[in-house]
């Protein structure tokens, strides 16, 4: 699933190229993806300019002077830009027609969405699915003693935590995967047993993780690529993630591989205490 540095990449591969873009057309080529697409939207979004875009959490955000279109990768979508005479292919669903160029959704498992938040309903933040979404990693205020603080009363496991969303948003299973093993962090620990200084090196664990993956194009796997077309290269950076039986970069232990909350998680039970 494409994660906080793929949707990153992605914002950045588009933004030069639709936003102050007026759209000329919408090409919607089912009913919708995860959720239906929105009635009108071709009437809500022809002759209008992109204003800006920006990221919240995984989510993709358009900005309009009247609203917000909200696109979400799923499991397996990429948005690529393509010259307006590109022929559409089996898994290409929606298409946003600029003035030079088309940005196109492309999700083969159909998990993703394009959905609409209209201005008079307030700011997007207050939709649905962003309202309870967590602190953003790689804002100035997101810090241990966040994570010290939020996890007093949470029980369950650390990696479980931070794949909830709702302390610190956009961490998944790869990179919450990684920023625990930087960190010296066993996934298993109860999130409510961790103190104060170890969660001050798994807040700069998940800054600078994100930060490089980024740097890196995002890391590809299955059907991610970045708006350009080209695959990322963080995966080769790894050090526990889908690398279960190897031995580990830092001390040759095993690699370990269990299941949390229906997630792969990978771990050196050595470095990681």
């Amino acid at each position: 699933m494409p994660e906080l540095p793929e949707v990153e990449v992605t914002r950045r591969g588009i933004a030069p190229h639709i936003e102050g873009r007026t759209v000329t057309g919408v090409v919607l080529r089912h009913t919708g993806l995860r959720w239906p697409f929105p009635a009108g939207l071709g009437e809500r979004l022809v002759g209008r300019t992109v204003r800006a875009t920006s990221r919240r959490g995984k989510y993709l955000l358009i900005g309009f002077d009247h609203g917000t279109l909200i696109v979400h990768l799923g499991m397996s979508g990429h948005l690529r830009m393509l010259p307006l005479e590109a022929e559409p292919q089996k898994h290409d669903h929606f298409d946003l027609v600029l003035e030079q160029q088309l940005m196109r959704l492309t999700d083969p498992r159909r998990f993703g969405a394009v959905l609409w938040h209209p201005h008079e309903e307030g700011a997007v933040d207050t939709h649905l699915l962003l309202r309870g979404l967590g602190m953003e990693p790689l804002e100035t205020l997101f810090s241990g003693e966040v994570l010290y603080r939020q996890t007093r009363n949470r029980t369950a496991p650390v990696k479980q935590v931070l794949l909830a969303g709702d302390i610190v948003v956009g961490v998944g299973n790869i990179y919450a995967s990684e920023s625990l093993f930087e960190a010296g962090i066993n996934p298993k620990t109860p999130a409510h047993r961790i103190g104060r200084a170890r969660y001050d090196r798994l807040a700069l664990a998940i800054r600078r993780i994100l930060a490089a993956a980024i740097e890196q194009g995002g890391s590809t796997l299955r059907d991610f690529v970045g708006a350009d077309g080209q695959s990322g290269y963080f995966q080769q950076s790894y050090f526990v993630y889908d690398r279960t039986g190897q031995p580990c970069r830092v001390c040759g232990a095993e690699v370990r591989q269990i299941r949390q909350g229906q997630r792969s998680t990978f771990y050196c039970a050595n470095c990681q205490k």
